[in-house]
């Protein structure tokens, strides 16, 4: 427990104070955000605004997390390397693509094709990687079973091993996908994504320190409640992480923001939202956890395809945020109001959560 302290504290103080520093290197070197011209007039003020602050949560997260291991003398677990290797290298594309836009001096950035090639090639090997590295009880990060508060008895390996990693390879990468296009769509208001990010992370550090003390690794005599998870503790140390870095983070992006995730951040966190559902074998459940990132990216999916199928926009704009905009709420308002649509997913999948552990340990 004192780990996961760490963590968090650790994070939070670097994230606080690294951002204004961040802030003033960026601004030197004039790395401002380009606003899309198609967007609400009100985002016109933001021109200019440092981006890639994505770097600062991403940093901040990774020495929170190594320095809690370093404090508590211990050594991390290939579950958190394997999270962190996600994190880093969609941080990575992220970053090029924003560093592409300031450059250039265009609100796009990577070519589709390049960005579809890198994410691939991280989410790939990722998804190869943990379903290898096996502990002492033949325990690999992953499980090739679909996973929804716990594996179910869906196996994408019916049709043999090979057939089986080749299945979840596909399925772990379209998660990866999904995810970190969920939190982008959601990153264009001021500090909304990094207050949802704050929320989500936190459940899945409650999550993995319940599946910790609940893991069929270390009762004495298991039971049908307890978690077949390889690593919880280090997820629920690196959980504490990134909630502290989006938090401290959060008192330089909220509005009005001084500064912006971007892609380097946006990437990076859909990406940890992804890897936490597969490595603590909860896939569906993230759906309800992460609620508010999935109802953003499914009105831009409505909307597209209203527009495509009648020639009609059911919103004003998408996502769904810009429609409040264009009908006169205030930004703050709407950030406000999402946080706290963010809040009572986060609550209700929690519940959910506790409740299938209830039933089975009755």
């Amino acid at each position: 427990m004192t780990a996961i302290l760490y963590s968090g504290t650790i994070a939070l103080v670097l994230a606080l104070l690294g951002t204004p520093l961040f802030i003033k290197l960026l601004v030197k070197r004039n790395y401002g955000q380009f606003i899309r011209q198609d967007g609400p007039s009100a985002h016109f003020t933001k021109r200019g605004t440092p981006t890639m602050g994505g770097v600062v949560i991403i940093l901040s997260a990774v020495l929170g997390y190594s320095g809690a291991n370093l404090i508590a003398g211990r050594l991390p677990n290939v579950s958190g390397v394997l999270l962190l290797y996600l994190i880093i290298g969609l941080g990575i594309i992220g970053f090029l693509d924003d560093y592409i836009k300031i450059s250039k001096e265009r609100s796009l950035g990577l070519n589709p094709l390049g960005k579809i090639i890198g994410q691939a090639f991280i989410g790939i090997t990722f998804s190869v990687a943990v379903l290898l590295f096996p502990n002492e009880n033949s325990r690999t990060p992953a499980s090739t079973r679909i996973s929804f508060i716990r594996d179910s008895g869906i196996d994408l390996a019916f049709a043999g091993i090979v057939v089986g990693m080749i299945l979840f390879v596909i399925w772990s990468n379209f998660l990866i996908t999904a995810w970190s296009n969920a939190v982008n769509l959601t990153d264009g208001l001021d500090g909304l994504a990094t207050g949802a990010s704050v929320m989500v992370f936190a459940a899945y550090m409650v999550i993995a320190l319940w599946q910790s003390n609940q893991s069929c690794q270390y009762l004495a005599e298991p039971t049908r409640a307890c978690y077949e998870v390889r690593d919880p503790r280090d997820l629920a140390i690196l959980g504490a992480a990134l909630m502290g870095a989006c938090f401290g983070f959060l008192w330089w992006n909220a509005a009005p923001a001084q500064i912006f995730m971007g892609d380097t951040g946006s990437l990076a966190l859909g990406g940890a939202v992804a890897g936490f559902s597969i490595l603590t074998h909860t896939e569906v459940l993230a759906v309800v956890i992460g609620g508010l990132f999935v109802i953003i990216v499914m009105s831009d999916v409505i909307q597209i395809g209203s527009f495509k199928l009648t020639g009609k926009r059911v919103f004003r704009m998408a996502p769904l945020h810009h429609h409040f905009e264009l009908k006169g709420w205030d930004e703050v308002t709407i950030v406000i109001r999402f946080w706290i649509i963010a809040g009572l997913c986060v609550a209700l999948g929690l519940g959910m959560f506790y409740a299938e552990w209830v039933s089975l340990s009755g």
